[in-house]
């Protein structure tokens, strides 16, 4: 299909210099149902970005939607700060009921301010708090988001540039094969705790993304995670699993950890935990660790009713009964395979893959190769968006409701887009 980008308008005139996915993708959208999108020129296109991971259950999903628009019509709140609520209250026991009894988590809920980055400096703090210390480790080309306290633990250097300001009381670790396997996990980390003139601080947490999603698709082994874990358990630290883009069921288990078997102290959810992509997080961590003083930590849209309504539903649909995992398996497999095809017929040196679940990428040799095929993958009808320091990672992100069909038809499209770049 043929892509006439919008005239000069009230986006370029008006609206700061800082948007950037609309700059991959010249249209203004419409109208999105399910796995699709159509801009204002009646041009479809397939979803393989999801919000950012916010629509795992696609666009204007219609049982969320049923359940909002009913709730709206009836009068129900719609801001309520901190107070009870019968949505709040819905969606507490449901949480309760559905995700943590049945994996014999015991972690209390905080809403800590409606986006993520609002959940991690809630975690940072909390466990300053606890341990009595200001040092915080994380990893190598990790993103936790774009406050100050989240970009401290944030390795990207654009994105840390941005602060403006010294970025300290953070300290970065190799990630899992951060230096190919030549190193032993945790020798690093081990020699500094164990070394009084290493001049690391006590740290009092250690903050990780179990898959790096804009560090480029990085996959931590669920040996390394349990390694890590071990580390902290040794060591007193605590232990904070930064779930946001990689919970809510995208890598197949509702928490992105349980593959490891692994139960961290503190764990940041967003983006997807409404379902409807409506503005939520929850910051949870075991019952000890809960010292906070009314009021220490609040915000004014920490009490989102309607996105309240719309995760209870989500849950209720998607969750109650074991199926979503299995079937995100399943599509993951599909994904799978198509890549290694990719893979299989690239010319020179060929592409590496990897992902678990729904969220997978494609790194390619040319690090300007990935813009190029998301660029083409536009043209043809297709979102896609890139990932990794040098944005050198093409990223595969499909709501979970994804058709075996629609996705076919993706990633034919991301094949094609990829041979048509070479």
């Amino acid at each position: 299909m043929t892509i006439t980008p919008p005239a000069l308008s009230v986006f370029e005139t008006l609206e700061s210099e800082v948007r950037s996915y609309c700059r991959g993708w010249p249209a203004v959208f419409d109208r999105a149902q399910g796995a699709r999108l159509t801009d204002e020129d009646g041009h479809t296109y397939l979803d393989f970005f999801a919000g950012a991971g916010s629509l795992n259950y696609g666009h204007n999903n219609p049982v969320l939607k049923r359940a909002l628009l009913d709730y709206l019509e009836r009068d129900g709140i719609t801001h309520g700060l901190d107070m009870a609520t019968t949505a709040k209250r819905a969606f507490l026991e449901t949480f309760q009921n559905v995700l943590l009894r049945p994996r014999d988590l015991p972690y209390k809920v905080m809403f800590p301010g409606p986006t993520g980055t609002n959940a991690v400096e809630a975690a940072l703090k909390l466990a300053r708090k606890v341990k009595g210390r200001e040092s915080i480790v994380s990893f190598t080309n990790a993103f936790h988001g774009m406050s100050l306290g989240s970009l401290a633990v944030t390795g990207n250097a654009f994105k840390r540039a941005g602060a403006g300001i010294p970025l300290v009381h953070g300290t970065p670790m190799p990630f899992d094969n951060y230096l190919d396997g030549q190193v032993p996990d945790f020798l690093w980390f081990e020699r500094l705790l164990e070394d009084q003139g290493s001049g690391l601080n006590k740290p009092a947490a250690v903050i990780v993304e179990t898959i790096q999603g804009e560090g480029g698709i990085n996959v931590a082994s669920p040996e390394w995670l349990r390694a890590l874990a071990d580390l902290c358990h040794r060591r007193d630290m605590l232990l904070i699993v930064d779930d946001i883009q990689m919970g809510c069921g995208r890598t197949g288990a509702f928490f992105s950890f349980e593959e490891a078997g692994i139960q961290p102290d503190i764990v940041t959810l967003s983006k997807s935990i409404s379902g409807y992509g409506l503005p939520m997080s929850l910051c949870l961590f075991n019952p000890e660790l809960d010292v906070w003083e009314p009021g220490e930590h609040n915000g004014t849209f920490r009490g989102n009713n309607p996105a309240f309504v719309t995760a209870t539903a989500a849950l209720n649909t998607y969750w109650a009964d074991g199926q979503m995992e299995k079937q995100t398996i399943a599509r993951g497999e599909q994904v799978e395979h198509a890549l290694k095809a990719i893979r299989a017929e690239s010319p020179g040196t060929p592409p590496d893959i990897r992902g678990r679940g729904l969220v997978w990428g494609v790194e390619f040799e040319d690090k300007n190769r990935a813009t190029a095929v998301c660029a083409r993958a536009f043209e043809l009808g297709l979102l896609l968006e890139t990932s990794g320091p040098q944005s050198e990672v093409v990223k595969l992100l499909p709501p979970l409701t994804v058709t075996p069909d629609e996705l076919d038809e993706g990633l034919r499209t991301l094949a094609r887009a990829v041979r048509e770049t070479a």
